[in-house]
């Protein structure tokens, strides 16, 4: 389900909160064979994704060809006495053909005014690829949060 389209030079940015769209599904999956991350159940994976209600920005060329897209929101983080609402990066691509372009950057910026209408000023995220992109936006790196994959653990807190 489309809830909003915002079109720049050359590209239109779509917020997407239902994975049901062929060309979104098309675009997950060639991510997640770049990442070289085999799914058995694409139907299933798609569903769950819907289900979260975790909100994707799809950014579509000219012709409607997916550019790439940023998958996030909200996580809480609980203990016996606190709580903590994080801003949570779930998954973010950029087609090779338009990266190193700004489209990356500009896409991290929406997710990060979506938590800011969202009153979540700390944002994490996993990445064992794109450390140097993270690290130029003021992601730190964080090695006293663990995650369930392994891969490192990077934190902004914003204003």
């Amino acid at each position: 389900m489309l809830q909003r389209k915002e079109k720049k030079m050359g590209y239109t940015d779509q917020l997407i909160r239902q994975y049901e769209d062929e060309g979104t599904r098309t675009t997950f999956r060639q991510y997640f064979d770049e990442m070289g991350i085999q799914v058995s159940n694409w139907d299933g994976l798609f569903t769950q994704m819907t289900d979260d209600g975790e909100p994707a920005i799809v950014r579509l060329d000219e012709e409607g060809q997916v550019i790439g897209f940023i998958q996030f929101g909200r996580l809480i983080m609980t203990s016996w006495f606190f709580e903590d609402r994080l801003g949570f990066i779930r998954e973010f691509w950029v087609h090779p053909g338009y990266r190193n372009r700004g489209h990356g950057a500009q896409l991290l910026e929406k997710a990060e005014a979506w938590f800011k209408k969202q009153g979540i000023c700390r944002m994490i995220l996993t990445t064992d690829t794109a450390e140097k992109f993270y690290l130029r936006y003021g992601y730190q790196r964080d090695e006293r949060i663990m995650a369930k994959n392994r891969a490192p653990v990077y934190v902004k807190t914003m204003e």
